[in-house]
Protein backbone atom coordinates (compact mmCIF):
# COMPACT_ATOMS: atom_id res chain seq x y z
CA UNK A 1 0.00 0.00 0.00
CA UNK A 2 1.06 3.40 -0.65
CA UNK A 3 1.05 6.39 2.20
CA UNK A 4 -0.89 4.29 4.60
CA UNK A 5 -3.93 5.84 5.49
CA UNK A 6 -6.30 3.91 8.15
CA UNK A 7 -8.05 0.65 6.49
CA UNK A 8 -11.30 0.32 8.68
CA UNK A 9 -13.35 -2.23 7.56
CA UNK A 10 -16.12 -0.50 9.39
CA UNK A 11 -19.60 -2.24 9.59
CA UNK A 12 -19.66 -4.10 6.63
CA UNK A 13 -18.04 -7.60 6.98
CA UNK A 14 -16.17 -9.59 4.90
CA UNK A 15 -18.83 -12.67 5.64
CA UNK A 16 -21.75 -10.41 4.62
CA UNK A 17 -19.98 -9.66 1.19
CA UNK A 18 -19.64 -13.30 0.78
CA UNK A 19 -22.85 -13.69 1.18
CA UNK A 20 -24.41 -10.64 -1.00
CA UNK A 21 -21.61 -10.40 -4.07
CA UNK A 22 -22.65 -12.79 -6.27
CA UNK A 23 -26.13 -10.70 -6.26
CA UNK A 24 -26.55 -7.49 -8.47
CA UNK A 25 -25.75 -6.34 -11.96
CA UNK A 26 -22.21 -4.19 -12.35
CA UNK A 27 -22.01 -0.95 -13.60
CA UNK A 28 -25.27 0.45 -15.63
CA UNK A 29 -26.47 -0.97 -18.96
CA UNK A 30 -27.54 2.49 -20.61
CA UNK A 31 -24.41 3.66 -21.59
CA UNK A 32 -23.82 5.92 -18.69
CA UNK A 33 -21.64 3.86 -17.15
CA UNK A 34 -19.59 1.02 -18.87
CA UNK A 35 -22.78 -0.91 -20.75
CA UNK A 36 -22.33 1.41 -23.69
CA UNK A 37 -18.70 -0.41 -24.53
CA UNK A 38 -17.36 3.16 -24.56
CA UNK A 39 -17.06 4.25 -21.19
CA UNK A 40 -15.28 2.79 -18.38
CA UNK A 41 -15.36 3.97 -14.79
CA UNK A 42 -12.23 3.35 -12.18
CA UNK A 43 -11.96 4.69 -9.08
CA UNK A 44 -8.04 5.34 -8.48
CA UNK A 45 -6.32 5.63 -5.37
CA UNK A 46 -4.73 8.75 -3.83
CA UNK A 47 -0.99 8.08 -4.47
CA UNK A 48 -0.22 12.26 -4.89
CA UNK A 49 -0.24 14.76 -2.17
CA UNK A 50 -4.00 15.49 -2.45
CA UNK A 51 -6.71 14.27 -4.71
CA UNK A 52 -6.43 17.38 -7.18
CA UNK A 53 -2.72 15.88 -8.14
CA UNK A 54 -3.49 12.59 -8.60
CA UNK A 55 -6.48 14.07 -11.60
CA UNK A 56 -3.37 16.61 -12.53
CA UNK A 57 -1.38 12.93 -12.91
CA UNK A 58 -3.95 10.97 -14.16
CA UNK A 59 -6.14 12.60 -16.52
CA UNK A 60 -3.65 13.22 -19.65
CA UNK A 61 -3.18 9.66 -19.83
CA UNK A 62 -6.54 8.54 -19.51
CA UNK A 63 -7.20 10.94 -22.42
CA UNK A 64 -4.12 9.10 -23.96
CA UNK A 65 -6.29 5.87 -23.98
CA UNK A 66 -9.35 7.35 -25.25
CA UNK A 67 -7.76 8.77 -28.27
CA UNK A 68 -6.10 5.26 -28.93
CA UNK A 69 -9.05 3.19 -28.08
CA UNK A 70 -11.97 5.25 -28.33
CA UNK A 71 -13.13 4.46 -24.47
CA UNK A 72 -13.42 6.96 -22.19
CA UNK A 73 -12.60 6.56 -18.66
CA UNK A 74 -14.40 8.48 -15.58
CA UNK A 75 -11.94 8.86 -12.83
CA UNK A 76 -12.65 9.04 -9.19
CA UNK A 77 -9.67 8.95 -7.00
CA UNK A 78 -10.33 8.03 -3.74
CA UNK A 79 -9.10 8.70 -0.75
CA UNK A 80 -7.78 5.82 1.78
CA UNK A 81 -9.73 6.59 4.49
CA UNK A 82 -12.68 5.57 2.69
CA UNK A 83 -11.61 3.32 0.15
CA UNK A 84 -11.87 0.15 1.66
CA UNK A 85 -15.15 0.42 2.19
CA UNK A 86 -16.28 1.88 -0.69
CA UNK A 87 -15.01 -1.34 -2.00
CA UNK A 88 -16.90 -3.54 0.15
CA UNK A 89 -20.19 -1.71 -0.18
CA UNK A 90 -19.39 -1.93 -4.15
CA UNK A 91 -18.90 -5.57 -3.38
CA UNK A 92 -22.07 -6.17 -1.52
CA UNK A 93 -24.02 -4.76 -3.59
CA UNK A 94 -22.86 -5.47 -7.14
CA UNK A 95 -22.58 -2.04 -8.15
CA UNK A 96 -18.70 -1.10 -8.63
CA UNK A 97 -16.66 0.42 -11.25
CA UNK A 98 -15.20 -1.37 -14.06
CA UNK A 99 -11.66 -1.10 -12.41
CA UNK A 100 -10.62 -0.01 -9.57
CA UNK A 101 -7.28 0.38 -7.45
CA UNK A 102 -6.46 -1.63 -4.56
CA UNK A 103 -4.04 -1.55 -1.51
CA UNK A 104 -1.76 -4.55 -2.45
CA UNK A 105 -2.34 -5.98 1.57
CA UNK A 106 -5.66 -6.13 0.90
CA UNK A 107 -5.69 -8.50 -1.90
CA UNK A 108 -6.72 -11.80 -0.51
CA UNK A 109 -9.23 -10.40 1.69
CA UNK A 110 -10.89 -8.76 -1.45
CA UNK A 111 -10.41 -11.86 -3.61
CA UNK A 112 -12.61 -14.41 -0.91
CA UNK A 113 -15.67 -11.84 -1.55
CA UNK A 114 -15.72 -13.50 -5.08
CA UNK A 115 -16.33 -9.85 -6.54
CA UNK A 116 -12.78 -9.42 -8.39
CA UNK A 117 -11.57 -10.48 -11.40
CA UNK A 118 -9.53 -13.56 -11.41
CA UNK A 119 -6.32 -13.11 -13.12
CA UNK A 120 -6.46 -16.66 -15.13
CA UNK A 121 -4.12 -17.74 -17.83
CA UNK A 122 -6.87 -16.44 -20.52
CA UNK A 123 -6.79 -12.73 -18.71
CA UNK A 124 -2.92 -12.04 -18.06
CA UNK A 125 -2.66 -13.40 -21.75
CA UNK A 126 -5.16 -10.53 -22.65
CA UNK A 127 -2.52 -8.23 -20.81
CA UNK A 128 0.95 -9.46 -22.19
CA UNK A 129 1.52 -12.13 -19.86
CA UNK A 130 2.06 -13.19 -16.17
CA UNK A 131 5.80 -13.24 -16.51
CA UNK A 132 6.09 -9.26 -17.51
CA UNK A 133 5.66 -8.55 -14.15
CA UNK A 134 8.03 -9.00 -10.72
CA UNK A 135 7.58 -12.11 -8.62
CA UNK A 136 7.93 -10.05 -5.25
CA UNK A 137 4.93 -7.93 -6.65
CA UNK A 138 2.88 -10.92 -7.89
CA UNK A 139 3.49 -12.07 -3.85
CA UNK A 140 0.61 -9.79 -3.03
CA UNK A 141 -1.88 -10.56 -5.15
CA UNK A 142 -3.84 -12.78 -4.00
CA UNK A 143 -3.75 -16.27 -0.94
CA UNK A 144 -1.21 -18.80 -2.49
CA UNK A 145 -2.51 -21.43 -5.33
CA UNK A 146 -5.12 -19.25 -6.42
CA UNK A 147 -5.36 -17.14 -9.74
CA UNK A 148 -4.72 -13.59 -8.38
CA UNK A 149 -7.35 -10.86 -7.67
CA UNK A 150 -5.54 -8.06 -9.49
CA UNK A 151 -2.05 -7.18 -11.32
CA UNK A 152 0.67 -4.87 -9.85
CA UNK A 153 0.77 -1.81 -10.70
CA UNK A 154 2.69 0.52 -8.27
CA UNK A 155 5.48 -0.71 -6.11
CA UNK A 156 6.77 0.52 -2.73
CA UNK A 157 8.63 -0.53 -0.09
CA UNK A 158 9.85 1.10 3.35
CA UNK A 159 12.55 3.18 3.77
CA UNK A 160 14.44 5.52 6.22
CA UNK A 161 14.33 9.61 5.26
CA UNK A 162 16.34 11.68 7.09
CA UNK A 163 17.32 15.44 7.09
CA UNK A 164 20.23 16.00 6.51
CA UNK A 165 20.72 19.51 8.32
CA UNK A 166 19.57 18.30 11.36
CA UNK A 167 21.49 15.10 10.91
CA UNK A 168 25.11 17.80 10.68
CA UNK A 169 23.65 20.35 13.17
CA UNK A 170 23.64 17.28 15.75
CA UNK A 171 26.99 16.12 14.26
CA UNK A 172 25.65 12.99 13.09
CA UNK A 173 27.74 11.62 10.14
CA UNK A 174 25.91 8.53 8.64
CA UNK A 175 21.62 7.43 8.88
CA UNK A 176 21.12 4.95 11.59
CA UNK A 177 21.45 1.17 10.30
CA UNK A 178 20.17 -0.30 13.44
CA UNK A 179 17.33 0.18 15.95
CA UNK A 180 20.25 0.80 18.69
CA UNK A 181 21.98 3.39 16.48
CA UNK A 182 18.68 5.22 15.25
CA UNK A 183 17.41 5.51 19.62
CA UNK A 184 20.78 6.69 20.18
CA UNK A 185 20.79 8.92 17.05
CA UNK A 186 17.11 9.81 18.09
CA UNK A 187 18.15 11.38 21.99
CA UNK A 188 21.10 14.01 20.26
CA UNK A 189 18.32 14.78 17.52
CA UNK A 190 14.53 15.34 19.59
CA UNK A 191 16.04 18.66 21.09
CA UNK A 192 14.91 22.65 21.02
CA UNK A 193 11.18 21.29 20.80
CA UNK A 194 11.73 19.30 17.40
CA UNK A 195 11.07 15.30 17.49
CA UNK A 196 13.60 12.89 16.24
CA UNK A 197 11.36 10.19 14.62
CA UNK A 198 7.42 10.69 13.13
CA UNK A 199 4.99 8.26 13.14
CA UNK A 200 0.99 8.20 12.48
CA UNK A 201 0.05 6.39 15.74
CA UNK A 202 -3.62 6.95 14.73
CA UNK A 203 -3.42 5.17 11.39
CA UNK A 204 -4.16 1.74 11.35
CA UNK A 205 -2.66 0.47 8.47
CA UNK A 206 0.34 2.35 8.98
CA UNK A 207 0.62 0.71 12.95
CA UNK A 208 0.14 -2.56 10.98
CA UNK A 209 2.70 -2.38 7.91
CA UNK A 210 5.56 -1.15 11.19
CA UNK A 211 4.61 -3.76 13.27
CA UNK A 212 4.64 -6.20 11.01
CA UNK A 213 8.32 -5.88 9.76
CA UNK A 214 8.59 -5.75 13.50
CA UNK A 215 7.27 -8.92 14.29
CA UNK A 216 9.31 -10.77 11.28
CA UNK A 217 12.58 -9.36 12.71
CA UNK A 218 11.32 -10.87 16.21
CA UNK A 219 10.25 -14.23 14.37
CA UNK A 220 6.83 -13.29 14.37
CA UNK A 221 3.91 -13.62 11.19
CA UNK A 222 0.56 -12.84 13.16
CA UNK A 223 -0.62 -15.39 11.40
CA UNK A 224 -0.09 -19.33 11.92
CA UNK A 225 0.91 -21.67 8.36
CA UNK A 226 -2.73 -22.47 8.25
CA UNK A 227 -3.75 -19.21 8.20
CA UNK A 228 -5.15 -18.72 12.37
CA UNK A 229 -4.99 -15.37 13.78
CA UNK A 230 -1.54 -15.65 16.19
CA UNK A 231 -0.79 -12.22 18.03
CA UNK A 232 0.13 -12.85 21.28
CA UNK A 233 2.79 -14.67 20.53
CA UNK A 234 6.28 -13.48 22.63
CA UNK A 235 7.59 -12.09 18.74
CA UNK A 236 4.53 -10.56 18.63
CA UNK A 237 3.98 -8.86 21.58
CA UNK A 238 7.72 -7.94 21.74
CA UNK A 239 7.09 -6.32 18.04
CA UNK A 240 4.36 -3.94 18.91
CA UNK A 241 6.04 -2.88 22.26
CA UNK A 242 9.15 -2.05 20.51
CA UNK A 243 7.26 0.32 18.38
CA UNK A 244 5.28 1.74 20.99
CA UNK A 245 8.57 2.31 22.84
CA UNK A 246 9.78 4.41 20.66
CA UNK A 247 7.16 6.70 22.09
CA UNK A 248 6.67 5.26 25.45
CA UNK A 249 10.15 4.45 26.28
CA UNK A 250 12.27 6.16 24.15
CA UNK A 251 11.01 9.32 23.74
CA UNK A 252 12.18 10.19 20.40
CA UNK A 253 8.83 10.10 18.99
CA UNK A 254 6.28 13.35 20.35
CA UNK A 255 2.96 12.35 22.29
CA UNK A 256 0.38 14.07 19.54
CA UNK A 257 2.26 11.40 16.68
CA UNK A 258 -0.12 9.07 18.53
CA UNK A 259 -2.80 10.80 17.43
CA UNK A 260 -1.55 11.16 13.60
CA UNK A 261 -3.69 9.68 10.79
CA UNK A 262 -3.22 11.94 7.85
CA UNK A 263 0.15 12.48 6.68
CA UNK A 264 1.02 14.16 9.27
CA UNK A 265 4.58 13.57 10.07
CA UNK A 266 5.43 13.85 6.50
CA UNK A 267 4.43 17.95 7.02
CA UNK A 268 6.35 17.81 10.32
CA UNK A 269 9.57 16.33 8.36
CA UNK A 270 9.37 18.69 5.44
CA UNK A 271 8.61 21.84 7.63
CA UNK A 272 11.97 20.50 9.51
CA UNK A 273 10.28 19.53 12.92
CA UNK A 274 10.77 16.02 13.16
CA UNK A 275 14.04 14.36 11.67
CA UNK A 276 13.45 10.77 10.34
CA UNK A 277 10.48 9.22 8.86
CA UNK A 278 9.58 5.55 7.87
CA UNK A 279 7.84 5.85 4.85
CA UNK A 280 6.90 4.60 1.46
CA UNK A 281 8.08 7.00 -1.38
CA UNK A 282 7.28 10.49 0.42
CA UNK A 283 8.72 12.63 -2.07
CA UNK A 284 6.48 14.31 -4.03
CA UNK A 285 4.93 14.82 -0.86
CA UNK A 286 7.99 16.72 0.65
CA UNK A 287 8.25 18.22 -2.54
CA UNK A 288 4.36 19.48 -2.35
CA UNK A 289 5.34 20.98 1.25
CA UNK A 290 8.18 23.34 -0.15
CA UNK A 291 10.74 20.86 0.94
CA UNK A 292 13.68 20.79 -1.67
CA UNK A 293 14.76 16.89 -3.03
CA UNK A 294 18.80 18.18 -1.68
CA UNK A 295 17.26 18.42 1.98
CA UNK A 296 16.44 14.83 2.80
CA UNK A 297 18.51 11.53 2.26
CA UNK A 298 17.38 8.33 2.26
CA UNK A 299 18.90 4.87 3.17
CA UNK A 300 17.33 1.14 4.25
CA UNK A 301 14.94 1.21 7.08
CA UNK A 302 16.73 -0.22 10.61
CA UNK A 303 17.40 -3.93 11.21
CA UNK A 304 18.31 -5.74 14.64
CA UNK A 305 21.79 -5.97 13.87
CA UNK A 306 23.94 -6.84 10.87
CA UNK A 307 22.63 -6.00 7.57
CA UNK A 308 18.94 -6.25 5.60
CA UNK A 309 17.64 -9.87 4.62
CA UNK A 310 15.32 -12.78 4.77
CA UNK A 311 13.88 -13.62 8.33
CA UNK A 312 14.84 -11.47 10.74
CA UNK A 313 16.66 -9.25 8.78
CA UNK A 314 13.23 -7.92 7.03
CA UNK A 315 13.05 -4.46 7.13
CA UNK A 316 9.88 -4.09 4.66
CA UNK A 317 6.70 -5.51 3.58
CA UNK A 318 6.23 -6.15 -0.12
CA UNK A 319 3.96 -1.95 -0.47
CA UNK A 320 1.88 -1.62 -3.57
CA UNK A 321 -0.77 -0.43 -5.57
CA UNK A 322 -2.70 -3.35 -7.16
CA UNK A 323 -4.97 -2.90 -10.48
CA UNK A 324 -8.50 -5.10 -10.45
CA UNK A 325 -11.24 -5.20 -12.31
CA UNK A 326 -14.76 -5.90 -10.83
CA UNK A 327 -16.08 -9.18 -11.93
CA UNK A 328 -19.90 -7.67 -12.26
CA UNK A 329 -18.07 -5.18 -15.08
CA UNK A 330 -20.47 -5.11 -18.44
CA UNK A 331 -17.62 -4.32 -20.33
CA UNK A 332 -14.52 -6.69 -19.43
CA UNK A 333 -13.28 -6.24 -22.77
CA UNK A 334 -12.54 -2.40 -22.35
CA UNK A 335 -11.47 -3.17 -18.88
CA UNK A 336 -8.66 -5.63 -20.26
CA UNK A 337 -7.99 -3.37 -22.60
CA UNK A 338 -7.17 -0.41 -19.89
CA UNK A 339 -5.16 -2.86 -17.27
CA UNK A 340 -2.99 -3.59 -20.55
CA UNK A 341 -2.64 0.46 -21.14
CA UNK A 342 -1.98 1.05 -17.15
CA UNK A 343 0.23 -1.99 -16.96
CA UNK A 344 2.09 -1.18 -20.87
CA UNK A 345 5.95 0.18 -20.42
CA UNK A 346 4.99 3.95 -21.47
CA UNK A 347 2.56 3.95 -18.65
CA UNK A 348 4.67 2.79 -16.00
CA UNK A 349 7.13 4.18 -16.92
CA UNK A 350 5.36 7.59 -16.81
CA UNK A 351 3.09 6.74 -13.74
CA UNK A 352 5.75 5.66 -11.42
CA UNK A 353 8.10 8.20 -11.90
CA UNK A 354 5.37 10.69 -11.27
CA UNK A 355 4.56 9.31 -8.01
CA UNK A 356 8.05 8.13 -7.07
CA UNK A 357 7.13 4.87 -6.82
CA UNK A 358 8.67 1.49 -9.15
CA UNK A 359 6.96 0.02 -11.59
CA UNK A 360 6.14 -4.01 -10.86
CA UNK A 361 6.83 -4.76 -14.56
CA UNK A 362 10.22 -5.73 -15.37
CA UNK A 363 11.01 -4.07 -18.82
CA UNK A 364 9.75 -0.59 -17.61
CA UNK A 365 11.78 -1.06 -14.30
CA UNK A 366 15.03 -1.36 -16.44
CA UNK A 367 14.17 2.22 -17.31
CA UNK A 368 17.42 4.87 -16.84
CA UNK A 369 15.12 7.07 -15.14
CA UNK A 370 14.38 4.67 -11.83
CA UNK A 371 18.45 4.72 -11.58
CA UNK A 372 18.33 7.93 -8.90
CA UNK A 373 19.80 6.70 -5.07
CA UNK A 374 16.50 6.66 -3.73
CA UNK A 375 15.25 4.42 -5.88
CA UNK A 376 18.13 1.95 -5.86
CA UNK A 377 17.10 1.65 -2.24
CA UNK A 378 13.89 0.50 -2.98
CA UNK A 379 14.53 -1.91 -5.32
CA UNK A 380 17.26 -3.38 -3.62
CA UNK A 381 14.52 -3.59 -0.55
CA UNK A 382 11.88 -4.87 -2.50
CA UNK A 383 14.84 -7.40 -4.01
CA UNK A 384 16.77 -8.48 -1.02
CA UNK A 385 15.03 -7.95 2.26
CA UNK A 386 11.06 -7.06 1.79
CA UNK A 387 7.82 -9.65 2.87
CA UNK A 388 4.59 -9.84 1.93
CA UNK A 389 1.87 -9.05 4.43
CA UNK A 390 0.24 -12.62 4.98
CA UNK A 391 -2.19 -13.52 2.21
CA UNK A 392 -4.89 -14.61 3.94
CA UNK A 393 -8.97 -13.62 3.75
CA UNK A 394 -8.79 -12.20 7.42
CA UNK A 395 -5.64 -9.74 6.36
CA UNK A 396 -8.14 -6.61 6.31
CA UNK A 397 -9.74 -7.61 9.70
CA UNK A 398 -5.84 -7.80 11.15
CA UNK A 399 -5.13 -4.31 9.92
CA UNK A 400 -8.09 -3.14 11.82
CA UNK A 401 -7.67 -4.84 15.06
CA UNK A 402 -3.99 -5.25 15.72
CA UNK A 403 -4.17 -1.61 14.11
CA UNK A 404 -6.43 -0.17 16.53
CA UNK A 405 -4.54 -1.70 19.76
CA UNK A 406 -1.38 -0.25 18.39
CA UNK A 407 -3.61 3.01 18.37
CA UNK A 408 -4.95 2.56 21.48
CA UNK A 409 -1.41 2.04 22.96
CA UNK A 410 0.59 5.01 21.03
CA UNK A 411 -2.95 6.66 23.12
CA UNK A 412 -1.56 5.48 26.36
CA UNK A 413 1.77 6.41 25.89
CA UNK A 414 1.26 10.05 25.20
CA UNK A 415 -1.43 10.64 28.25
CA UNK A 416 1.94 8.80 29.91
CA UNK A 417 -0.09 5.82 30.84
CA UNK A 418 2.86 2.61 31.32
CA UNK A 419 2.89 0.27 28.20
CA UNK A 420 4.39 -2.95 29.25
CA UNK A 421 4.62 -6.36 28.09
CA UNK A 422 1.73 -7.72 30.06
CA UNK A 423 -0.58 -4.30 28.67
CA UNK A 424 0.25 -5.00 24.82
CA UNK A 425 -0.98 -8.86 25.47
CA UNK A 426 -3.82 -8.18 26.39
CA UNK A 427 -4.23 -5.73 23.80
CA UNK A 428 -3.53 -7.98 21.46
CA UNK A 429 -5.22 -10.61 23.16
CA UNK A 430 -8.36 -8.52 22.80
CA UNK A 431 -7.35 -7.96 19.10
CA UNK A 432 -7.56 -11.47 18.21
CA UNK A 433 -10.60 -12.30 20.28
CA UNK A 434 -12.60 -10.18 17.96
CA UNK A 435 -10.76 -12.21 14.01
CA UNK A 436 -13.02 -14.59 12.91
CA UNK A 437 -13.27 -18.16 14.10
CA UNK A 438 -11.78 -20.76 12.40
Amino acid sequence: MRRTRAAAVGAVTLSLVLTAAACGGGSPADGSGSGGGKTLTYWASNQGANLEVDKKVLQPELDRFEKETGIKVELEVIPWSDLLNRILTAATSGQGPDVLNIGNTWSASLQSTGALLPWDAKNFGAIGGKDRFVASALGSTGAPGQDPAAVPLYSMAYALYYNKKMFQDAGIAKPPATWDELIADGKKLGKDGKSALGVEGGNLAENIHQVFVLGKQHGADFFTPDGKADFTSDGAVAAVKQYVDLMAAHKIVAPGNAEYAQNQSLADFAKDRTAMVLWQTPGTTFEAQGMGADEWGVAPAPVASGTPGQGTGTNSMVAGINLAVFKNTKNREGALKFVKFMTGDTEQKTLNHAYGSIPPVKSAQQDPVFDTPTVTVLKQTLATSAAALPQVPEESQFETVVGTAVKELFADAAAGRPVTTESVRAKLDKAQQQMPKK
